[in-house]
């Protein structure tokens, strides 16, 4: 989740403006509060209630598809208007089961927790690419400048409306 988040604010592999991204795993005094003050199980979905509006993405891991946490904040964007991007392992859990319409399961269906967290990590870079092809348009290694096959970075960029990506662990 601080992964992607980071790749959010900073950059993926292409220079452009920072987007609104937080990692719902980062900041302990609120982790503590809400677990110590109500319980473990709504350390994301009280953030998510608090942070998330309409229009917005939660980024949800669980490499069972089971992790009570992780369910609680899906809840929580559910009634907040938000999409879900679920990256889930084994069968997809009570997590696959749950999501909408709106909302992407991304499973990786194998029983190997080492291979679920393996293969998420490529499928967060894919999507770090998927967002800056559709801010930036063609990927800055296709485009070449025909004149003198230079690299022309400001081909093919157009503006988009921003989302934040809220991402939950």
């Amino acid at each position: 989740a601080q992964h992607f988040a980071a790749e959010m604010v900073g950059r993926f592999e292409r220079e452009r403006p920072g987007l609104a991204a937080v990692a719902l795993t980062t900041d302990t005094s609120a982790l503590t509060a809400i677990a110590n003050d109500y319980d473990y199980d709504l350390v994301f979905s009280k953030q998510v209630h608090a942070l998330g509006r309409a229009g917005d993405i939660l980024i949800a891991i669980s490499t069972s598809g089971n992790s009570a946490n992780v369910i609680a904040a899906i809840h929580a964007a559910h009634d907040r208007g938000m999409s879900v991007i679920a990256f889930t392992g084994k069968d997809g859990g009570q997590i696959g089961e749950m999501l909408t319409g709106d909302d992407v399961h991304l499973c990786v269906p194998v029983q190997r927790t080492c291979r679920v967290q393996e293969v998420h990590i490529t499928m967060i870079h894919a999507l770090c690419d998927a967002v800056d092809y559709m801010l930036l348009g063609v990927p800055l290694s296709l485009r070449y400048d025909s004149t003198d096959s230079q690299l022309d970075p400001t081909r093919g960029v157009r503006v988009a409306a921003s989302v934040t990506p809220y991402a939950a662990f």
